[in-house]
């Protein structure tokens, strides 16, 4: 449910008032020069905002409430950090307001549209899934192009932020975070959770100590995911378990459990087993991974470097003990492609952000761009409602518009909620 000091923010921030009606409680025209930044965290409204009143130009902060006497009622009248304002807005002046030092701050009445309002309800109580899914289409395309285009930017930027929360926990090791980052998304979504923990159990360092042998990467991967714990009869995986006790023993490892992973549901080419398999083929093969990551320069040399086929055993089996038609089981080009996606690019992008190597950031942007679009419900939710994405890049625009906005009901914030609920009409 809106409320209407979220719609008088949306009005001042993009100056939907009306001018003529900007006139202070003393009979003061207002001019806005400047609106101001919005301010997020506490403190005034908005910063540095610039207004001309009284034949003066005014530069400080403004505040905003529904009503003038949440002022006093919020304790802005004892906190410092307001004596900034100049400005204050409200739909109801109902007090005189004063600042800290003493001195009075001159108001404003603002009305918010009848129209803005009902545009405003019906999109934040929309019974769709995508608030403005019928009218998408009115939007100009440049518009569109360009919220997207930022998006794309912000959601590597959140991304950034995750992987630098990751370095700080591994003393800047760039190999050991992009060997968690890589793990986790070797879980495909239903199993993240449950491989990033496999990751948290098994430092980088035992993997690379054993980079000579793929056997012992396996036996200490499925041994750290709790797989070795069944008596199974199957040769192999006896052989994989005595390593695996040997391992744990000298390195003093204790894993995760075996029944986290998820199976339900569930394709067998996608079975824990399987995706561990074939992430310790990479794992082994690769030696520093990121190191050689850094010294590719395109999507179609990830791509090749990505696809790799697990050991011998698993050509012939998805799970232990259960024997299948064999055929070659390296990951296919759409789990490939969802590799890249969510963990090379993200950490091209956080290293050239960290290492001021702005190349690396470009080729990021250059990669998605060269990756056909993800095909989840998300985006055919998008491309039902007229929004088709051309390739990666628009892909994971939508979907962080989707979780930053549409689903949080976030329209008053998104660009096209803005051109939508400044429209001159009613939409419905």
């Amino acid at each position: 449910m809106l409320n209407a000091e979220q719609l008088l923010h949306f009005i001042w921030k993009h100056r939907l008032y009306n001018t003529d009606s900007l006139i202070t409680e003393n009979g003061v025209i207002v001019e806005v020069i400047d609106p101001g930044l919005s301010n997020e965290n506490a403190g005034p409204d908005f910063f540095n905002s610039k207004i001309r009143a009284g034949g003066k130009v005014w530069a400080g902060n403004v505040e905003i409430h529904r009503a003038s006497s949440d002022w006093a009622r919020h304790g802005h009248h004892k906190d410092k950090a307001y004596n900034s304002v100049i400005l204050h807005l409200a739909e109801e002046i109902d007090a005189e307001i004063v600042n800290e030092s003493g001195r009075k701050v001159p108001q404003c009445r603002v009305v918010v549209p009848e129209q803005l309002s009902e545009n405003a309800e019906y999109l934040i109580n929309s019974k769709y899934n995508l608030p403005c899914q019928n009218f998408l289409t009115s939007i100009p395309k440049v518009k569109l192009n360009g919220w997207l285009s930022f998006l794309t930017i912000d959601r590597l930027e959140r991304k950034a932020d995750d992987i630098n929360k990751h370095l700080k926990r591994y003393n800047n090791s760039w190999d050991e975070v992009f060997y968690v980052v890589l793990s986790r998304n070797y879980g495909f979504g239903i199993n993240s959770e449950e491989f990033e923990r496999l990751a948290l159990s098994l430092p980088y360092k035992y993997i690379l100590k054993h980079s000579d042998s793929l056997f012992q990467v396996e036996a200490l991967m499925f041994g750290q995911a709790g797989l070795l714990e069944e008596a199974i009869d199957d040769d192999y995986y006896m052989r994989l378990k005595n390593e695996y006790k040997f391992l744990k023993t000298k390195y003093k490892l204790k894993g995760i459990e075996g029944y986290v992973f998820k199976k339900m549901r569930v394709r067998p080419v996608s079975f824990p087993a399987m995706r561990i398999a074939q992430l310790a083929a990479l794992l082994q093969k690769s030696g520093r991974l990121f190191s050689t990551i850094l010294k590719m320069k395109d999507y179609r040399e990830f791509f090749n470097y990505l696809q790799i086929e697990p050991s011998d055993y698993w050509q012939s089996h998805y799970s232990f003990g259960k024997s299948s038609a064999k055929s070659r089981k390296m990951p296919g080009s759409n789990s490939l492609d969802v590799i890249v996606i969510n963990t090379v690019v993200p950490m091209l992008f956080a290293y050239g952000k960290k290492s001021g190597y702005e190349e690396y950031c470009t080729r990021a942007i250059e990669i998605l761009e060269t990756i056909k679009p993800e095909n989840n419900r998300i985006i055919r939710e998008f491309i039902a409602a007229g929004v088709v994405p051309s390739n990666a890049a628009d892909s994971q625009a939508i979907i962080q518009l989707w979780r930053e906005y549409c689903e949080k009901r976030k329209c008053l914030y998104c660009r096209y909620g803005h051109s939508l609920l400044s429209a001159d009409k009613v939409i419905r």
